[in-house]
């Protein structure tokens, strides 16, 4: 299939102008694919996930899930402590996500969905086996995302947990569904930039 504008234009050799990042790129796996039906905004504590997946809920006109309200109460007495979560503490948490995900795909709904979602085999368990889930990954630098974390109020997630949190993460990669987002971009722009592209893919 023929790519999107954004991945042209980021794709054409264009040796006379500038080079500018593109705010938002799509795997490969993505721009072979079709629309999804459930986004899943993703990356380390403190990059925006709930800001940027309240905007695109509300562009699309798709239901909203923030993940962390389903962390059990052990999970969030951990993380409030400055205890990393565990595998362990993380299964049963991702697989209620992934449960509300595939509910709305059953009933013909669509969503948007915060979760950090850092490692491979957590989005695999995310994915629960449907090409129908895309990851919105903002990604970014500590020093990018630390002042935002630092400067949060009433959340369970210590400033000091962030190195914890860069050490596990592994980034997407192109044969996931996912878009990579430039972290230091506006809301505004981020959530035109993504809406285009989904729009952009086959239904």
């Amino acid at each position: 299939m023929s790519l999107s504008a954004s991945a042209r234009a980021h794709h054409t050799d264009t040796p006379s102008a500038p080079h500018v990042t593109p705010l938002v790129v799509p795997s490969t796996r993505t721009l072979a694919g079709r629309r999804p039906l459930v986004l899943v905004v993703m990356g380390v504590s403190g990059c925006g996930k709930s800001t940027l997946a309240d905007a695109l809920a509300t562009a699309l006109g798709w239901n909203r899930l923030e993940g962390d309200e389903l962390h059990p109460k052990n999970n969030i007495d951990k993380m409030s402590a400055g205890i990393p979560l565990t595998d362990e503490d993380r299964f049963p948490w991702l697989q209620e996500i992934a449960a509300r995900a595939q509910k709305w795909i059953a009933q013909g709904e669509c969503g948007v969905i915060t979760c950090s979602a850092l490692k491979e085999r957590y989005r695999e368990i995310l994915c629960a086996g449907t090409t129908q889930v895309c990851f919105i990954y903002l990604k970014g630098t500590r020093e990018q995302i630390f002042p935002r974390l630092s400067q949060r109020k009433g959340h369970f997630m210590p400033t000091k947990m962030l190195d914890s949190q860069f050490n596990t993460l592994e980034e997407p990669g192109q044969h996931e569904n996912m878009m990579e987002l430039d972290v230091m971009a506006s809301v505004p722009d981020l959530t035109k930039a993504v809406v285009k592209e989904i729009n952009a893919l086959p239904q």
